[in-house]
């Protein structure tokens, strides 16, 4: 059973990219049913492959590194819960950014879907 991008895209919280003072981050909810991911592939920002060792999955006050995530201690995104996405190292320019996002689900295989938001000044 493959997940259509366009249904992966509900989990993005529009208008929560921005920057920080040590990068960027963007906001997950989950509306679509309980889940974990074994896998979080690297992030894509403009066309450019983010190391997933700068990149931060976060909930529940619990947070790792993309490359921690893996069968042994995976990324879970309850129902109606909401995780943080965050990038260290690089901040985004005002304006539109189109970021891709990726993740191994057991049962489901490679899900991939890609966002728009602006950040603002």
């Amino acid at each position: 059973m493959k997940v259509p991008a366009f249904l992966l895209k509900r989990l993005f919280v529009k208008g929560s990219l921005r920057n920080t003072s040590g990068g960027f981050e963007f906001k997950l909810k989950n509306q679509l049913g309980s889940g974990y991911a074994y896998g979080l592939l690297p992030l894509v920002v403009d066309g450019e492959e983010v190391p997933a060792d700068r990149s931060t999955f976060s909930i529940n006050g619990k947070t790792m590194t993309f490359t921690e995530v893996s069968k042994e201690s995976p990324a879970s995104l309850a129902m109606n819960k909401e995780a943080t996405i965050a990038v260290e190292g690089q901040t985004l320019a005002p304006g539109a950014h189109k970021v891709k996002m990726g993740f191994i689900v057991t049962g489901l295989g490679e899900l991939r879907f890609d966002l728009v938001d602006n950040v603002d000044d």
